[in-house]
């Protein structure tokens, strides 16, 4: 499949730096990856979204997980979690929109595929932008990164959040396109054609051999 057209050399595609490059996985957890489990499913759950999940996004995620700790990098995962079991503490935007996952309950967890090893970063959120309702600004840089490799669901709410934030806040972005998914093809390629400014958009292949080639 063909990926959105971002510039030919993109002033992003740096080399990645050795301790200073990690991984962000944006709202892999089981609500929105296995159909039905949604509080607000949208009408006729798009087929097209859950086939690009199993047969391209998960695979892409997990080769993309395995590169990262092999190369000993930070992985971090954000999943939308309330600090309550109430749900009080939940951003005004969630409540009208009737999102609310419970502390600790079991559709908030990162899905098998991709669960958290020891010693692996999980900020749960009640916004979309990881950077307005988590502390990530403050671990990324405790971590030492500077740059960030970003994939998630979906592409043109959450993740284009992250992706904009990190940028402003002067991270070196990185979206992987082909391990994110929305429910169409029109709106991921519309949000990755918006948003080009804001990161390097890459493909799977390209980010596990610029891991391979990680600069100390």
């Amino acid at each position: 499949m063909m990926m959105a057209t971002p510039p030919v050399e993109s002033p992003r595609d740096l080399p990645y730096k050795k301790n200073a490059t990690a991984l962000l996985f944006v709202d892999m957890q089981e609500v929105w990856i296995r159909p039905g489990l949604a509080p607000q499913s949208e009408e006729g759950e798009s087929s097209y979204y859950f086939n690009r999940l199993r047969n391209t996004v998960i695979p892409n995620q997990q080769a993309l997980l395995s590169a990262f700790r092999g190369a000993q990098q930070n992985v971090l995962h954000t999943i939308i979690e309330s600090l309550t079991e109430d749900g009080r503490d939940r951003s005004l935007d969630h409540k009208l929109s009737n999102i609310h996952l419970p502390k600790g309950h079991s559709h908030a967890q990162v899905i098998s595929e991709l669960a958290p090893v020891a010693n692996e970063i999980v900020l749960p959120k009640t916004s979309s932008g990881v950077f307005n309702s988590t502390a990530i600004d403050y671990v990324l840089r405790n971590l030492g990164v500077e740059q960030l490799v970003i994939c998630g669901v979906v592409t043109d709410q959450c993740v284009d959040m992250a992706v904009r934030d990190a940028a402003d806040r002067g991270y070196l972005v990185t979206m992987v396109e082909d391990a994110c998914a929305t429910q169409s093809e029109a709106r991921h390629r519309s949000c990755l054609n918006a948003i080009k400014g804001y990161c390097f958009i890459s493909d799977t292949q390209t980010v596990l051999e610029k891991v391979a080639r990680m600069q100390g």
